[in-house]
């Protein structure tokens, strides 16, 4: 590669170059700045001390509350997110009529707002006129108090899961369309089975689809706000908070900024860590085909 080669090579990746650092590197290095700083209302005057914003986050018992929902997140993302996908995908490739129905269908509720899907679950939550009430009622059922300390969080997480389950469906039916025919012509001489096909072909050569999904899961997991808020903001009794939601909750109504970027870097370790974790357990082994 000459000179010129790699001025032309400079200059296309400049502006992406400037863009990331502008809008990723840069906040990130301010947010660990001001995670060491008292900064209350936004104002300009910030004032270091230290560890002590982390002390605070190791015990605040809301944090606890908020990381023990966003963990259920996560794992609800990759199980029923990335797994559910993944199972669907497997499913409709085999389809031969109603291939592109089934698309549709699946992918549909991401091209709706996070806005509007929690607003239309807190309608079915609601106890005066929600469906699920209504539906109570029309069997003669006493009604219920449905968002409560206990099953909030599960109710709420209930429409991000199913909000995602299409835009992985997308990725692994994209991901099978890409593995050659002749693996399975030769599987299927040999007296292979559709669930060996699935477990000893499909699934193995999506192993660097399956980490991806893994890490996009894990990563959307973490960013989840506006459906929570939306649906419950955080409550009742903390019960339903998140990372995400908490850290808003601070830093725009407690006017807590520095401890809010405390959050903020606790989320992203976090979401680092697991991401970390479950690449290596997805890629820990080679399989032989």
């Amino acid at each position: 590669m000459n000179f010129k080669d790699k001025r032309y090579i400079v200059l296309f990746l400049s502006p992406t170059v400037i863009l990331l650092f502008a809008f990723l590197l840069y906040p990130l290095i301010q947010s660990v700045y001001y995670s060491f700083t008292d900064w209350y209302n936004f104002s300009n005057e910030k004032t270091f001390i230290g560890l002590d914003n982390y002390r605070q986050l190791v015990q605040d018992p809301v944090v606890g509350i908020a990381l023990r929902n966003t963990l259920i997140l996560t794992v609800g993302a990759i199980v029923l997110q990335a797994g559910g996908g993944l199972a669907l995908a497997l499913l409709t490739d085999s389809v031969k009529r109603g291939f592109k129905f089934f698309r549709t269908v699946y992918f549909f509720p991401i091209v709706i707002s996070g806005t509007a899907i929690g607003l239309m679950f807190s309608i079915i939550y609601n106890y005066d006129y929600g469906l699920l009430n209504a539906i109570m009622r029309a069997f003669g059922l006493p009604e219920q108090v449905w968002l409560t300390e206990h099953s909030s969080i599960y109710l709420v997480l209930f429409p991000i899961l199913w909000q995602y389950v299409g835009f992985y469906f997308v990725i692994f039916l994209t991901g099978i369309s890409k593995i050659p025919e002749d693996i399975y012509e030769s599987a299927q001489l040999d007296g292979i089975t559709g669930i060996q096909k699935a477990f000893k072909i499909t699934i193995p050569l999506l192993r660097d689809v399956i980490a991806s999904c893994l890490t996009l899961a894990t990563a959307g997991a973490l960013k989840v706000f506006d459906v929570v808020y939306i649906v419950t903001k955080g409550g009742p009794m903390n019960s339903s908070e998140l990372l995400s939601t908490y850290m808003y909750d601070k830093a725009f109504n407690g006017q807590n900024a520095g401890y809010a970027s405390t959050i903020v870097i606790a989320m992203m370790l976090l979401g680092i860590l697991i991401t970390v974790l479950l690449n290596k357990a997805v890629k820990k082994d080679t399989i032989s085909y």
